[in-house]
């Protein structure tokens, strides 16, 4: 007993004197990593809910798992708090260790929400490491705490896909790495931007047919296509998930050809998923999938935003793919993701920043 007292001792400083540290230091670890403070039993009794909730499969077309849980025992908590992902789940009646830690670090009133409202959950951001996410999930049973993961599975699993998004997002954006030439360009001509590293070339620009291309790596075993295609005077009639598969599948008949233009790119028929998300204020329908050749024999995942603006009364579809059939494809076709919600209309951007894109295109205009 005099071990066990010391180990929760051990925890709660851990919680409370290293959180109070300000520790600009950035969080460490694999994006795709959650580490799970848990007893062994408690982690084994509730292993197929948290499997379910947070190493959902995709496809790519191999099967990846969206994050990939790790446990670590309570007692070693101070070797992994500036880890990006942790998440602290116990039962609060139990008697382990790591439900006597979330009983003597969390304050009464949070304990009793816990206890009784069924999606409260606590989540602290930058506790230990900036750009850290750690939550804490418990219920009174082990039974009622698998119902809360499950009832709330799709929540969880978005708090820290948001996050990652955010980290990435942080490290993706910069300056130093980005083409304001093209982006200007595509301002100016079109009235909307995209982050456009370095590396991406403008491969196709069409302006008769609304579609640019922006390519990365071609001809390597790890490429990556984003495409913005739009249509003025448009409808919102268009945002169902017949419409998107057919302008899709269109367009990239069109522009995703092979060199010797004996196939094209099409919509495989397995893992095709659509669903309505939020972009940027704006009603949209998120379309996640595979590609192929129309002879098969190469693919990749993809995923598409479409969505009605209606400042300028269009609809735009913007489409990031990726080749990689060499490497896991996961990391990759978050970076797409990402990369997609870089998207803006000339009316979300400053003035300043406009014009400094309006001259970046001017002075490689002069060139």
């Amino acid at each position: 007993m005099k071990i066990f007292l010391i180990s929760v001792i051990s925890l709660i400083s851990v919680f409370y004197f290293v959180s109070c540290e300000t520790s600009n230091k950035p969080a460490q670890g694999l994006e795709d990593e959650i580490y799970v403070v848990a007893d062994s039993t408690e982690f084994a009794d509730l292993s197929v809910a948290l499997d379910s909730t947070f190493e959902k499969i995709i496809y790519t077309p191999q099967p990846e798992k969206l994050f990939t849980l790790k446990r670590i025992s309570p007692n070693l908590l101070e070797r992994y708090k500036h880890k990006k992902n942790i998440l602290i789940v116990a039962p609060l009646n139990s008697g382990s260790l790591t439900s006597q830690f979330i009983h003597l670090t969390v304050d009464s009133a949070a304990l009793e929400k816990m206890t009784n409202e069924k999606d409260f959950i606590i989540k602290k951001e930058n506790l230990w490491a900036k750009n850290q996410l750690v939550m804490i999930l418990t219920a009174p049973t082990v039974q009622e705490l698998e119902f809360k993961i499950l009832n709330n599975k799709d929540n969880l699993l978005y708090s820290f896909q948001k996050i990652s998004d955010e980290r990435l997002q942080e490290n993706l954006y910069n300056s130093m790495y980005e083409n304001e030439s093209i982006e200007g360009k595509l301002l100016k001509e079109y009235g909307w931007i995209i982050y456009v590293q370095a590396d991406f070339k403008l491969a196709r620009d069409i302006p008769e047919d609304n579609f640019v291309w922006l390519r990365r790596s071609p001809g390597s075993d790890m490429e990556r296509w984003v495409f913005v295609h739009w249509i003025d005077n448009a409808s919102p009639a268009y945002l169902n998930e017949d419409s998107i598969r057919a302008i899709r599948n269109r367009m990239t008949k069109k522009y995703y050809r092979t060199t010797d233009d004996s196939s094209y790119v099409i919509i495989a028929s397995d893992y095709y998923t659509s669903s309505e998300v939020n972009f940027k204020g704006r009603y949209a329908i998120f379309t996640q999938g595979l590609w192929e050749l129309n002879i098969k024999g190469m693919g990749g995942p993809f995923i598409n935003y479409t969505f009605f603006d209606e400042k300028t009364n269009r609809i735009y579809m913007l489409d990031g793919s990726v080749y990689a059939p060499k490497y896991y494809k996961r990391n990759l076709i978050q970076q797409m993701d990402v990369l997609l919600q870089s998207f803006m209309t000339k009316s979300e951007l400053s003035k300043d920043r406009t014009q400094d894109l309006i001259d970046a295109a001017g002075d490689t205009d002069k060139k």
